[in-house]
């Protein structure tokens, strides 16, 4: 799952409105930062699929994407958080953002999941049904996004522009892995995959130039 996971990022501001979309979509899609760092280092690996969302074979992932260690990173990154900001609240939704990478995960993946390093591995499978998975992440997807900009205002062009213009490019970019080939240099995939980083960053500055409107405004 690829926009799902921003989703719930989207929708979680109204939880945790002192936390920056930033934070949220780096929890989100934590394992998912880790996993490019795990592969150029040699930690991990991947095979070649056949296109869409099977364009990669996820053969070894235990210390990014297992069960056991996505609570571990989660609740490593809601402690960093807590210690930074005193926010219990947001600590609390970064946690569960960053479990929720694994839940999503099973419903979508393949049985390539572990549930701890060396573990059996589960997955339902969902990507096999291209037109369901599209589907569900899509009006997640939505969902999100009304959410956030029914629980938020900009204050300026760059909260207006900055954050729409976000939200076009990652859609783009789920647009084209639809019907993407597999790669052709499976080594440069864990670099290509490094650019998911600048997310949460755009994401920051988008959020910083939006404020939060009042519940009762809420529509």
């Amino acid at each position: 799952m690829f926009l799902g996971h921003y989703a719930l990022a989207l929708a979680a501001k109204r939880v945790a409105p002192r936390t920056s979309l930033g934070v949220l979509f780096a929890a989100a899609q934590l394992p998912d930062l880790l996993w490019p760092l795990f592969l150029i280092l040699g930690w991990e690996r991947i095979g070649p699929g056949t296109h869409g969302f099977l364009a990669v074979t996820f053969t070894y992932y235990p210390w990014s994407h297992s069960l056991l260690m996505v609570v571990v990173w989660s609740l490593v990154a809601a402690l960093i958080y807590f210690a930074i900001t005193r926010n219990r609240t947001g600590c609390v939704v970064v946690a569960l953002l960053g479990v929720s990478h694994w839940v999503l995960d099973y419903v979508t993946h393949l049985p390539d999941l572990p549930l701890y390093p060396g573990g059996p591995l589960v997955g339902l499978g969902l990507w096999k049904a291209m037109t369901a998975t599209v589907l569900i992440e899509g009006v997640m997807w939505l969902v999100g996004i009304a959410m956030y900009v029914r629980a938020t205002r900009s204050t300026g062009r760059a909260g207006t522009y900055g954050f729409w213009i976000l939200l076009v490019i990652l859609t783009a970019i789920y647009a084209s892995s639809i019907m993407s080939p597999p790669p052709s240099d499976l080594r440069a995939v864990g670099w290509m995959a490094l650019t998911g980083w600048l997310a949460p960053v755009w994401a920051a500055w988008a959020d910083s130039h939006r404020k939060m409107i009042p519940i009762s405004t809420w529509q």
